[in-house]
């Protein structure tokens, strides 16, 4: 698709931009920027960083937001630009715009009644929907990882985890199911191997106080309720190093500064990062993430 041939969607990437900022002013959160090329990016399974000189360009604003919040700041939000290397298809590219918020003092499940609000806002402005079958201003369905991948793949993996069968089971046989949906889905409490930052569930120290939400079968958002201990953070980064050393990809610095930040101390915190361009992909009803950028 050629830029000029892109204008319908770029405007509507405006408005939705203005309503977004709008939406997250009006709750008394705190627009905040942080560093695009940093000195270590989060030691995370299967994302890689692109390098930038001898730094590298940053994978989420997560944990330079998270020293804000262990700072003092109690409502923040950023929307710019991330990038991971390798990344480009359908739904991924290697530069992507990334909406980030956390509010302290609240757990993961706050999150979910605030990200509908905000979907509800956008779809105001986008002319209300629904939107490629899907109706953005419904509630949505929740269900757990457990009962999905039993009722679609047979096999519990809070139980038993597997990392090859957790990811292919997971896209080939529940994601499509998710796509039938008509309104919103959040699959939450994943299996505590999926939890590189987040909190356990104190009911369950198997399973991860964590949700995803999903828009027609793409995965829009992720959201933690998040780890504030600082050792056992340090001890799943480590772990994280060996497994990528083993795998043979690129071993990071630890970010000390954030560990040393949590040292200090985290307030209890919720955070999410959503998708810019996969919910404007919905909005305008294209299967092409290329479609809903200038440049791609």
């Amino acid at each position: 698709m050629d830029l000029s041939s892109k204008t319908t969607a770029l405007q509507l990437r405006a408005r939705v931009l203005t309503a977004v900022r709008s939406f997250f002013v009006s709750r008394d959160y705190l627009e905040v920027e942080t560093p695009i090329r940093v000195n270590t990016p989060a030691m995370e399974d299967h994302i890689d960083a692109e390098a930038s000189g001898d730094a590298w360009l940053r994978t989420s604003p997560e944990l330079h937001m998270k020293r804000m919040v262990c700072a003092g700041f109690e409502k923040i939000f950023q929307v710019g630009p991330c990038f991971r290397q390798g990344e480009r298809g359908q739904r991924h590219l290697p530069e992507y715009t990334m909406l980030e918020w956390y509010w302290t003092g609240v757990s993961s499940e706050v999150l979910i009644g605030e990200t509908c609000d905000l979907l509800q806002a956008v779809a105001d402005v986008a002319g209300g929907g629904p939107f490629d079958g899907v109706d953005l201003k419904a509630a949505p369905k929740i269900y757990t990882i457990s009962e999905l991948f039993l009722k679609w793949a047979g096999w519990d993996p809070v139980l038993d985890f597997d990392a090859d069968r957790f990811d292919f089971d997971l896209v080939e046989k529940v994601e499509p199911v998710l796509s039938k949906e008509t309104v919103p889905v959040v699959v939450k409490n994943f299996p505590a191997e999926r939890a590189a930052l987040a909190r356990m569930r104190p009911e369950n120290p198997q399973v991860a106080d964590r949700w995803e939400m999903y828009v027609g079968g793409v995965e829009l958002a992720n959201a933690y309720t998040e780890l504030t201990d600082a050792r056992e953070q340090r001890t799943r980064f480590e772990v994280c190093a060996e497994e990528r050393s083993g795998r043979g990809q690129e071993v990071y610095p630890l970010d000390e500064a954030f560990l040393t930040a949590l040292e200090r101390g985290m307030p209890d915190c919720a955070g999410i990062a959503l998708g810019v361009d996969r919910l404007l992909m919905r909005l305008v009803g294209t299967d092409e993430i290329a479609d809903v950028v200038a440049f791609a």
